[in-house]
Parts: structure tokens; sequence; C-alpha cells
């Protein structure tokens, strides 16, 4: 009997928190937006885009948390646990559909969150050591085969995006090639560049401009028509792979139950933020294209890409480490 006055207040937080005049005058605090990856990463670069034009809307500060590791799983989790109030948000990526098909996760990407808005999707790019005698795709797949077991590749970790889309490029060419995790991107990029690995899959927004400077050598990106970003490169598809393409999208999410109107608030500054000219052009200097789809529309996605991406790793047989 104790219990019931604690439970009580409880609910009556609840049912305030869900009233039109709650959400009518939310926000009212500041907002979490919890990320994935670590400081410095494509989504972390385009959370704090975000924060900024979210800060300036809604007159609240939007501060971002890095919670990386874990494939993204325990920014995930932390998102799918917390209270469905609009205080806690998560900037995450195309993990949340791969993961379930690699791990025994703490929650359930179609049920435990409420999508708002996807909001930028962009391709990778494969670099290469500046001494690994290669300067192509072709010239690395033959590499690969005459050393099997020889070469190696850094990722953002163990069932990561930077893992999935290696292990697909190694199962469309047959290749032999050995995985080092790291925990990030950012971690990895140093142990390419002094040639500790011999290659990697990376994101174009932190690895294309160490290219340009020399510091690596880019061969391909990874989507299936070429980038705005990077011209100069062929895709992997047209150095003869085809039907090959990968994509990373991410986007923004909130814990389930989170009242309609926020949630079409928040979309609402999703859109408008991504309308601006200058986060528009940020996005592009990133190789990134903006999406801003409905909130329903996303849920659509992530409910889609669950099986997709579940029949791609059984028939690739990737792992985690």
């Amino acid at each position: 009997m104790k219990r019931i006055p604690g439970l009580v207040s409880g609910l009556l937080a609840l049912l305030i928190a869900g009233s039109p005049a709650a959400q009518s005058n939310y926000p009212e605090k500041a907002i979490h937006l919890v990320v994935g990856f670590p400081p410095g990463s494509a989504p972390d670069i385009i959370a704090r885009l975000l924060s900024e034009k979210f800060s300036a809307a809604l007159a609240k500060p939007v501060v971002v948390e890095n919670l990386p590791g874990a494939a993204a799983n325990i920014a995930a989790e932390r998102l799918a646990k917390a209270a469905p109030d609009g205080y806690t948000l998560g900037l995450l990526g195309q993990s949340i559909v791969v993961n379930p098909s690699l791990y025994k996760l703490a929650y359930d990407p179609a049920k435990d969150f409420a999508p708002v808005s996807q909001v930028a999707v962009s391709p990778y790019i494969l670099v290469v050591h500046n001494a690994v005698p290669a300067k192509s795709v072709r010239e690395l797949v033959a590499l690969a085969k005459a050393q099997p077991g020889g070469l190696t590749y850094a990722s953002g970790g163990s069932g990561s995006a930077t893992h999935i889309v290696a292990e697909l490029f190694k199962s469309a060419a047959g290749l032999d090639i050995r995985h080092i995790p790291y925990k990030g991107v950012v971690a990895a990029i140093p142990d390419v560049i002094a040639g500790r690995v011999t290659m990697m899959f990376s994101p174009i927004v932190g690895t294309l401009p160490l290219a340009r400077d020399g510091k690596l050598r880019a061969l391909a990106v990874t989507s299936s028509k070429p980038s705005s970003a990077a011209p100069e490169l062929p895709t992997i598809a047209a150095a003869g792979y085809p039907g090959f393409g990968f994509t990373i999208w991410y986007g923004l999410l909130a814990p389930a139950g989170t009242p309609a109107g926020i949630v079409r608030k928040l979309h609402l500054e999703t859109v408008k933020a991504l309308a601006l000219p200058d986060l528009r052009a940020k996005l592009a200097d990133l190789g990134m294209e903006e999406i801003g789809n409905s909130p329903d529309e996303f849920a659509a996605a992530i409910k889609a890409e669950i099986p997709k991406w579940a029949k791609a790793i059984r028939e690739s047989g990737i792992k985690p480490d």
C-alpha cells in the first residue's frame, strides 16, 4: 500500500507530460541529443549542426551527448529506455536496422523508437595506405588475391556499418582480408595513414580531405552512382562489381510513446533546418545529401530494412568478431 502514492504521482506526471498544454509548451528545458558515435564522426557533426539550429528555433539548449561503442547499441538502448517526453532524442545510424541480425539486443528498433525523420545519407569511400601498390579497385583485388589473409582492413567496430560494407565487398570480390576493429572510425584512420592497417571503408566526411591532402589514397565510393562530393572517384559497381551499392543514413529518433505533438514539432524543426542554405551547404561539403522524410516514412524504412539487412548478412556470412 505504501507504493500507491508514488504510483499515482508517477501516473499524474505521465498524464501531464502527454497533455496538450505540456506539448504546446515544449520544450521547457534543455534537450539531450544522444549520438552513438565519437566526437568528430559524421553523425556527431550532423548532430551538432542540428543542435545549433534547434537551439535557436526552440530557444532552449540542445546538448549533444556522445555514447560510442558496441556498434551504437549503447546509445540506442539509452534512447529506448529514456522517458518519452521529448527531452532525450537520438541521432542514430543504419546500425539500428543492421544490429538485430548480429546481436541480442535490449531494444526493438521497430517498436522502441518514435522516428522523427531521416536526416542525411552518404556513401563511404574506399581508402588505402599510400604505400599500398594499388591505384584502383581492380588492382587492390588482384593484390588481395595474390596474398590471401595478408591484407587488413580497419572498421569503426565489429558490427558497425564500416565493418558491414567491407564484408559485403569481400563477399562480392571473393577476398580474404583480415578485420581490425576499432572503437570508432576516428580512432581507426590514424593507423591506416601510418600503414599499420592496409585499408578501410570510411565516411566521406573524415577521409576525403585526408585523401586530397595526400595522406591516404582514395579508390572508389560505395554508392550506386558517383558522389557529388567526389565526382572524380568511380563507384565500386563501375569498377567491376555491378549491383554493389552501399550508403549510410542517419536519423533523428525519440523514445516510443513520445507524444505525437512533440514528434510533429521536432519533425517540423528538422525539415526547416534542412531547408536552410547554410546547413545544406555544410552537408554537401561533408559528402551528404539531406532527406527530411516524415515520421511515418522513416518508420516504414526501418521496418523494411531490418529483413533486407538480415538477408544480406545471412548470405554474406557476416558475424561480429
